[in-house]
């Protein structure tokens, strides 16, 4: 009994004295060896990292658990830490503290995971790591600084991930990198470090640039794993190695243009065209008046590795379409842009036209184009050009102001057709522009009222016209300005009337 009581009061002490060294996660195992003791989880569907971890652990393996992410102070309660292992988890997010409180980590392997990127800050709370590994796992970004905090550093992984550009500055940034140059040649002095990058879809552009020269250049104590780096674009650099090619300083767009007036006549096909040199290629985009109604085609095509041309394809020009044409080209080195002025000769008043609207009869010369002037946060003015016999050229413009929302603004538009049936009845022009869920019905009326005056023959004076538009066009900004309850009632009306409406083109 004596014996019993003794064994039984010296386990008793020595786990007052060691706390936790008896204990071990459920469905892990817990082992001692020279180095510390170790918590080794294999294939364990945990899916969070536990928080009950006891403090004396000094090495740490958890792999195949489905781990999603690191929080914030995961392992600060076990300072003696070491070894940490998380490889083949399902690790999306690294919280920026995930590492606090592990000043003797001195190993860490993240290798099989999902990280798209890492907070590199966070490697201020392990000044002695000197393993990092990241292989197999998302990094498409190496920031200039990410090495900064790793001074102690002698394996880095960072291969099988989906780096494309880096720069030089990270290596050169790197303390470690800064101490080798300063020895160089004095062996015994700097440690050798190990670099592993191979296998990532290296585009071998002028961007990249900095960074083949270094990676040529290497040398003790600074080691690549594999220095076979290879590219993976763009296309002619496809697969050659980083020896293999030349590149050349990045250069801001310049662009040009073989004509910056161009003259069409009514009716016609044009195609405006810009030649971009740039490195790298430019992203490009054409501005122009008409570009929330009327959006043209454009196109692209390679030269070579530095040129470019965007074509802008303009079928059947209208009045309404002559203007500035901007070719806009830009890069991370800067921008560029040039302008075509688009003209179009004007048809005599005797010309015949093509029907722009199938209800329209062809020998009709008369016609009106619309456009959007301007649209800013405070309305939408529009404005359109109306061709007639007397006077030859009229313009007019109507204002939305800021009493309508932009849901409001919107539905203006898309029943514009109510306008252009006043200017049917203001002037002798035939309809040219029929917007988005316009209903036949309100367009036969109108063009069968159009037609009966032109029958009549009625020739209102120019002045006549003005003023009859005026006072149409009061007549709407009145409507505009009353209340939403009403407007909204009288649009549930007039969409109960007219269902089924086909949509046209506003142009």
């Amino acid at each position: 009994m004596d014996v019993f009581c003794a064994v039984f009061g010296f386990f008793v002490v020595l786990d007052i004295i060691t706390p936790g060294f008896s204990t071990c996660l459920l469905g892990c195992s817990c082992t001692n060896d020279n180095l510390g003791r170790s918590l080794l989880c294999m294939e364990n569907p945990m899916g969070h990292i536990p928080e009950n971890i006891p403090e004396n652990f000094t090495k740490i393996r958890i792999e195949n658990c489905y781990l999603t992410e690191l929080p914030q102070g995961t392992f600060s309660q076990v300072h003696a830490l070491e070894f940490l292992w998380l490889n083949f988890n399902e690790i999306t997010l690294m919280s920026i503290k995930s590492l606090e409180g592990l000043s003797n980590l001195t190993e860490l392997r993240l290798q099989g995971n999902k990280l798209t990127s890492v907070p590199w800050t966070a490697f201020q709370s392990t000044p002695r790591l000197k393993i990092l590994d990241l292989k197999h796992n998302r990094l498409d970004v190496l920031p200039e600084h990410a090495l900064r905090h790793l001074p102690a550093l002698t394996y880095l992984d960072l291969s099988f991930n989906q780096l494309s550009i880096i720069s030089k500055e990270v290596f050169t940034n790197w303390p470690l990198y800064q101490t080798a140059e300063k020895a160089w040649g004095k062996e015994g002095l700097v440690s050798n470090v190990v670099l592993a990058l191979h296998d990532n879809p290296w585009l071998c552009d002028c961007r990249l640039k900095g960074f083949v020269e270094f990676i040529r250049n290497v040398s003790p104590p600074i080691i690549l794993m594999n220095s076979y780096l290879k590219c993976s674009g763009p296309g002619s650099k496809v697969d050659k190695y980083f020896h293999e090619i030349q590149l050349k300083t990045c250069m801001k767009p310049l662009a040009s243009v073989a004509e910056s007036n161009v003259t069409l006549s009514l009716g016609a096909n044009a195609t405006l065209m810009c030649l971009v040199k740039a490195r790298p290629l430019p992203g490009i985009q054409w501005m122009y008046p008409l570009k929330i109604i009327r959006g043209f085609t454009s196109t692209q095509t390679q030269i070579d590795e530095e040129t470019i041309t965007s074509r802008l394809v303009i079928p059947s020009v209208h009045l309404a379409d002559r203007g500035l044409y901007t070719c806009m080209a830009n890069n991370f080195i800067g921008n560029s842009s040039i302008g075509i002025s688009l003209n179009i000769d004007s048809p005599i008043s005797s010309a015949l036209l093509p029907p722009l609207v199938p209800m329209l009869s062809s020998d009709d010369s008369h016609h009106i184009d619309i456009r959007i002037a301007k649209q800013t946060v405070y309305g939408i003015t529009l404005e359109w050009h109306a061709v007639t016999d007397n006077p030859s050229e009229t313009w007019f413009t109507i204002h939305f102001g800021s009493d309508i929302s932009q849901l409001e603004q919107r539905e203006r538009l898309i029943h514009i057709i109510v306008i252009v049936c006043a200017m049917v009845l203001a002037v002798p022009a035939g309809m040219y522009a029929c917007t988005t869920e316009a209903r036949f019905s309100c367009v036969d009326r109108c063009v069968n009222l159009w037609k009966k005056r032109r029958s009549h023959g009625e020739n209102t004076e120019g002045s006549e016209r003005q003023n009859t538009f005026d006072s149409l066009q009061a007549a709407s900004d009145e409507a505009l300005c009353r209340d939403s309850e009403e407007k909204s009632t009288k649009r549930r009306k007039s969409e109960d009337r007219c269902k089924g409406g086909n949509a046209a083109h506003l142009y």
